[in-house]
C-alpha cells in the first residue's frame, strides 16, 4: 500500500475513533437553554395567569412576561460532542452538572425545591405589590419545615405560628435562629406557638387566633463542619393574610425568579390604566416582601428567549446586569432594577416615551 494512502487511511480511522469516543464518553456537564415565556397579564392553558377576587380590577394590555430556562435532567449524561456543540451555540449554555444538581441532588429533589421556591415567590410577589399600593397585609413567623429525626419532630409542625422563643417576641424568621443559638447544645429552649390547626381554623372563621401553647425542646449540636451550635431542626418562614384573594395559575414552572414579574402583573391588575403602554416588556428577578429584587441564574438564556418572543425591554436585576450586557440580543433594551419601585418608574418612562432616562445595564453593572 502506498505510504500516502496508508497515512490517509490511518488518519480517517483516527478521526472515526475520536468521533466515536466523543459520542460515547460522557462528560460532567449539563445544558441550559431558553424556556417558555408567559405574559402575566394574559392567559396560560386557557385561563388567566392572575386571578383576583374580592377587589376591583382593571383591564391591562401589553406584555409583562416572566421568563424561564430549560435545563437537562439530572440523569442525562452529555457526551463530548454535545458539550462542544453547546459551547459553540449562541442560544445554549453548558455548565458543570453540579451547578444544577449539587451534592448529588436528584431531579425529584430539585423539582420539589423549585416548587417550594416558586410558591414562596408568589407569596412575596403578592405582599410586595400590595405594600406598594399601601394595602395592609398581616404577616407572622411560622415553622416552615421540620427536619426528620430532629428534636423538633413531633413537637413542632409546619404552619405553627411562632410568637416567642424563651419569652422573647419573634418579629421575623431570622429572630428564631438567633434566639435558639444563644443556647449551648443540650440545653432546653421554649417555643410559644399557635398550633397550625388553630391558626387555620381562625383564618377560616375570619378571626384572629390567640390560643398559644409552650413547647419545650432540647437542642442538639449542629456539628456543621466543626461549627458547633445549638439547633432544634426547623426552618422558619413567613405567612400572610391578604384582604382579598390573588391566585397565580401557572403550572410546570419552578424556582423564585418570576417574583418581580408577578408583582408587576398584580399591581397592573389592581390599578387603572396600563403599566406597559401596550409595549412588550419581559423580565426576571426574585422579590422579597419589601420589594427588593434579587439576582437569578441563566440570565443570558432568558434574554434570548424574551427577544425571540418579541420583547423590546427586559427588566434585569441589578446584580445580573453586567453578565446580561455582555451579549444582549439585538433590539432588546436591558433595564436595571433594584426594587419594585424602580421597575414602576422605568415602566412609566417607557410608556411615556422617555427611554433615554432608563437606567440601562452595562458590562460594568
Amino acid at each position: 500500500m502506498p505510504r500516502r494512502t496508508a497515512t490517509m487511511l490511518a488518519s480517517t480511522l483516527m478521526l472515526i475513533a475520536l468521533l466515536c469516543a466523543g459520542v460515547l464518553i460522557p462528560v460532567p456537564y449539563a445544558e441550559m437553554s431558553p424556556g417558555p415565556t408567559v405574559n402575566t397579564l394574559g392567559e396560560h392553558d386557557g385561563e388567566p395567569v392572575l386571578q383576583v377576587s374580592g377587589h376591583r380590577t382593571y383591564p391591562a394590555d401589553g406584555h409583562l412576561n416572566m421568563t424561564t430556562v430549560r435545563v437537562t435532567s439530572a440523569d442525562f449524561r452529555m457526551n463530548l460532542v454535545e458539550a462542544v456543540y453547546g459551547w459553540l451555540a449562541h442560544d445554549t449554555k453548558v455548565v458543570p452538572h453540579d451547578t444544577l444538581y449539587p451534592d448529588g441532588k436528584t431531579e425529584e429533589q430539585s423539582t420539589q425545591e423549585n416548587a417550594e421556591e416558586f410558591s414562596q415567590s408568589q407569596e412575596s410577589a403578592k405582599v410586595a405589590a400590595l405594600k406598594e399600593l399601601h394595602i395592609p397585609v398581616t404577616s407572622w413567623v411560622i415553622v416552615s419545615t421540620v427536619i426528620k429525626d430532629s428534636p423538633a419532630e413531633g413537637r413542632l409542625h409546619a404552619g405553627d405560628v411562632i410568637k416567642a422563643v424563651d419569652g422573647t417576641q419573634v418579629k421575623q424568621p431570622s429572630d428564631v435562629a438567633k434566639l435558639v443559638t444563644k443556647h449551648k447544645p443540650g440545653q432546653k429552649v421554649v417555643f410559644t406557638v399557635i398550633p397550625a390547626k388553630e391558626q387555620a381554623a381562625a383564618e377560616k372563621a375570619h378571626r384572629t387566633a390567640t390560643k398559644t401553647q409552650d413547647v419545650t425542646i432540647t437542642t442538639t449540636d449542629s456539628d456543621d463542619k466543626g461549627a458547633h451550635r445549638a439547633i432544634v431542626g426547623i426552618s422558619a418562614g413567613t405567612d400572610h393574610t391578604f384582604p382579598f384573594t390573588v391566585d397565580i395559575k401557572l403550572a410546570d414552572v419552578g424556582g423564585p425568579s418570576a417574583g418581580l414579574m408577578f408583582s408587576l402583573g398584580i399591581y397592573d391588575k389592581l390599578t387603572p390604566g396600563s403599566l406597559t403602554g401596550g409595549k412588550f416588556i419581559a423580565g426576571t428577578g426574585t422579590i422579597d416582601d419589601d420589594g427588593t429584587v434579587g439576582p437569578i441564574g441563566g440570565i443570558e438564556m432568558k434574554t434570548v428567549g424574551a427577544r425571540a418572543k418579541g420583547a423590546q425591554y427586559f427588566l434585569t436585576p441589578a446584580d445580573n446586569c453586567a453578565s446580561a450586557a455582555k451579549d444582549t440580543p439585538s433590539g432588546l433594551t436591558l433595564v436595571k432594577v433594584k426594587k419594585i419601585g424602580d421597575a414602576l418608574e422605568s415602566l412609566k418612562d417607557i410608556r411615556e416615551g422617555r427611554t433615554a432616562d432608563l437606567p440601562k445595564c452595562t458590562t460594568k453593572g
